[in-house]
């Protein structure tokens, strides 16, 4: 188990050391704790918080003299300058308000030095119902006893985002939570106690919601050696695209795959063995949630729906969607729904659909077949070829020729306005894609693990130059290498150690579930993995940052676009590592969207106890982002990247908090 950070280094207060030794909540409330008691009694308080604001004043009266000296400074070098004089001025100002901003950090230091040591006052922990609270999906208001539910009931929830009614408590634990099982042993088993399950879903015969229930374990038995495992199906259905078995999936252009409804994420975790990457999307569910066990195990998911929405991922992304079981109505609304996966799916891409709809016992009800028929009607007039049916599976491939759209008697009409990503847009009955430079067959395409560097050409259709792109790619190396030299010292501060001896690296599966914040092309995830580290990792790409998450994809990476002012599709305590390179400045250019202190405790919802936060910055973000951890109770340490630069790191680990 990792020690925590000592807070002393960075000036950042921590908990009493009496609770942290019995492992117990601490009440912010307490005397002495946030500068209204102790010691010093109320007249103390009252003092200290008077020179407080003394001091906090005079920083406002400093920082405004320098303001307006600047902007005079600045207008004299200005004045009746050529354009070469007025560059020059302007490069002189710049550096000039780098300086400024600087002083006027060290002067809050120092104010909050003068103060006593006074602090904002730290987050209070949520009320247990609150333990696996996600906002725009669910009210705690609204909750019902899961275990009141009969069988079969699903509860749906449509994301609704609003801004009102904000949670700003810490979201706990459960009592008896446990720090995961690391991989690749975390996927054969999880501790019973951190997700929500109400007995229901043990009696599932589903392929993929198989699970056995110990005393305090979940495990999923390997199908070595039964014969409707999921081996056996992943080779059947290899077996129906032309393959000799799914060893053969990448030479064919598959690598990525959206697994809709994936039950407990065993398809995607079988998948994983073969250079397979698999994204499980699901509804909200009270309890029992694919997503929560599915991430809970080490595999990717988030939450998603078909429901009135597109979802957030660009169009000729994936390439093979997969359906079994789910409780999806294809053949509604004039196929709209085919019409997102044909969005999503890449040319010459894969359709997988396992119901019970397709057996021909099924197929003797007049209404079964009139759903049957009009699916199949809505796949032919998206120009989908029905390469196999056997047992109840079907497997459909996606046209390659655009002019099939021109020649066909009936289908949906080609989109006027095809916006690349739409991010929540309402879905379109439209076909997209089909003008996008993106519209090359999977076959053709650069298989894994070469397309994760992309060539010169596949990168012009980003708009990206290859030396930029290589740049990128070394820098991330070279920061990769020094995270893990510098969470070394962090992870094993208390390792015995011979005089002389270096520290260990931590281990390469330390982690496995990474969220990168603003992933930019995605070279942190290729970093990890050059590294060797067993990591997969969510690549965001922020609503209001430049948009590559197109290119990530065709890295053969997965990732979703997000605005961060908003919480993300995801259960509480699902990720190992959260990563942020110039979040903070991007936020901070879009002002009056939401707080820092927002952002971040939606990070600390869906971090795990012990896990790791890096935010990567300019020194002013960084110093600001300082006192924001103090109110969530993180352990973080400050660390300077390089003389040169003008960026530091803040190296943060969210404490297991505990009942």
């Amino acid at each position: 188990m990792s020690r925590p950070l000592y807070r002393g280094v960075s000036g950042i207060g921590g908990k009493p050391a009496a609770a942290a030794e019995e492992g117990g909540y601490y009440d912010p409330k307490e005397p002495g704790e946030n500068g209204i008691g102790g010691a010093f009694g109320r007249g103390g308080a009252r003092k200290r918080h008077l020179a407080a604001a003394a001091v906090r004043i005079g920083v406002l009266v400093l920082a405004a003299a320098a303001l307006v000296g600047s902007v005079a400074w600045a207008g004299s070098l200005y004045a009746g300058r050529g354009a070469a004089a007025r560059a020059a001025a302007a490069a002189a100002h710049r550096g000039y308000r780098r300086l400024q901003e600087q002083l006027v950090t060290d002067l809050l230091d120092i104010g909050e030095l003068a103060g006593g040591g006074v602090r904002a006052k730290e987050a209070e922990v949520c009320p247990p119902e609150y333990e696996n609270y996600v906002p725009c999906y669910y009210n705690v208001t609204d909750a019902v006893d899961v275990s009141d539910l009969g069988g079969g009931v699903v509860i749906s929830y449509e994301r609704q985002c609003t801004r009102d009614g904000r949670v700003t408590c810490l979201v706990a634990p459960p009592r008896s939570y446990r720090i995961p099982v690391r991989w690749p042993s975390g996927k054969g088993f999880i501790w019973k106690d951190n997700v929500r399950i109400s007995g229901q879903e043990f009696s599932s015969g589903s392929l993929f919601k198989r699970m056995m229930v110990e005393e305090d374990q979940i495990s999923f038995p390997s199908d070595a050696h039964m014969a409707d495992g999921v081996e056996d199906y992943a080779h059947q259905i290899a077996e129906m695209i032309g393959l000799r078995n799914e060893f053969n999936f990448n030479e064919a252009g598959v690598r990525t795959v959206l697994d809709i409804e994936c039950g407990f994420g065993t398809f995607g975790a079988h998948l994983f063995e073969r250079d397979l990457l698999t994204m499980c999307i699901a509804n909200y569910e009270a309890s029992g949630s694919q997503v929560q066990i599915t991430l809970e195990r080490g595999i990717p998911a988030m939450i998603g729906s078909f429901a009135t929405k597109q979802l957030p991922y660009p169009y000729l992304s994936f390439d093979m969607v997969h359906c079994a079981k789910c409780n999806i109505e294809w053949d509604k609304n004039d196929g709209i729904f085919l019409v997102e996966v044909n969005r999503l799916l890449r040319p010459d891409g894969y359709f997988v659909w396992t119901s019970n709809l397709n057996t021909h016992r099924a197929l003797r009800d007049k209404e079964n077949k009139k759903k049957w028929t009009a699916i199949r009607d809505s796949a032919e007039g998206l120009c989908w070829e029905m390469l196999s049916q056997q047992d109840e599976t079907i497997v459909w491939k996606k046209t390659n020729k655009r002019d099939c759209y021109t020649s066909r008697k009936s289908g949906p009409e080609l989109c006027g306005h095809d916006p690349e990503s739409p991010y929540y847009q309402p879905l379109n009955p439209c076909i997209s894609g089909t003008r996008s430079q993106r519209w090359i067959p999977i076959e053709h395409r650069t298989t894994w693990p070469s397309q994760a560097r992309q060539n010169s050409t596949e990168l012009d259709i980003h708009g990206v130059h290859s030396d930029v792109f290589a740049d990128d790619a070394s820098s991330w190396d070279s920061m990769v290498r020094n995270y893990w030299s510098l969470l070394s010292p962090l992870i094993f501060s208390d390792h015995p150690k011979r005089p002389g001896d270096e520290d260990p690296q931590p281990p390469f599966n330390m982690l496995r579930n990474v969220l990168d914040m603003n992933a930019h092309f995605g070279g942190f995830n290729a970093a990890l993995l050059k590294a060797g580290k067993s990591v997969w990792v969510m690549n965001v790409v922020p609503t209001n940052a430049p948009n590559y998450l197109p290119l990530i994809f065709d890295r053969g990476f997965i990732g979703v676009q997000h605005d961060w002012c908003e919480a993300f599709p995801t259960y509480p305590r699902t990720y190992d590592m959260v990563h942020a390179d110039g979040l903070l400045s991007l936020e901070k250019s879009h002002m009056h969207r939401c707080s820092t202190l927002d952002i971040f405790l939606e990070v600390d919802r869906i971090l795990r106890p012990e896990g790791w936060v890096i935010i990567r910055d300019t020194a002013p973000r960084i110093e600001a982002a300082r006192s924001v951890v103090a109110q969530l109770r993180w352990d973080a340490r400050i660390l300077d990247l390089d003389i040169a630069s003008d960026e530091k790191l803040l190296v943060c680990q969210k404490p297991f908090l505990r009942k």
